[in-house]
């Protein structure tokens, strides 16, 4: 899952929420799929969840709802520990806005997994909406 899809699924006011949490409700009770975290994705929801709440939200703030909604997912959530250096990008990264999409592209390529997503221009990923 991405920093965007986090952020929709863990602010119930996120424009994306509702799509999201049944989107994550059917990958859960299916149990064909898991959901995968990585360390830049829960780094990026706790950033942009700062930056968007103009500090209202806290670091540890943040990290506690990141740790509710993981729990939630029980057995159908793995972390993916990220094994890339940051030295290499799909020829689709143009730009400072897509590096942090691009590498987990790239991660969840080198695992054979999906990149799971509310980005409509990332190449292979799958797109929630």
């Amino acid at each position: 899952m991405d920093v965007n899809l986090l952020l929709a699924w863990g602010w119930k006011d996120h424009v994306a929420n509702q799509p999201v949490a049944r989107w994550i409700q059917n990958v859960t009770a299916t149990r064909e799929d898991v959901l995968m975290t990585s360390s830049i994705s829960e780094i990026g929801f706790v950033r942009v969840s700062i930056q968007l709440s103009k500090g209202q939200v806290t670091p540890n703030q943040a990290s506690r709802v990141l740790n509710q909604l993981i729990d939630s997912l029980g057995d159908s959530h793995e972390f993916l520990n990220d094994d890339l250096h940051g030295r290499q990008w799909p020829k689709w990264c143009q730009g400072a806005s897509q590096t942090t999409d691009a590498h987990l592209s790239l991660l969840a390529k080198k695992h054979n997994a999906t990149l799971a997503t509310l980005g409509s221009k990332i190449p292979g990923a799958l797109l929630i909406s």
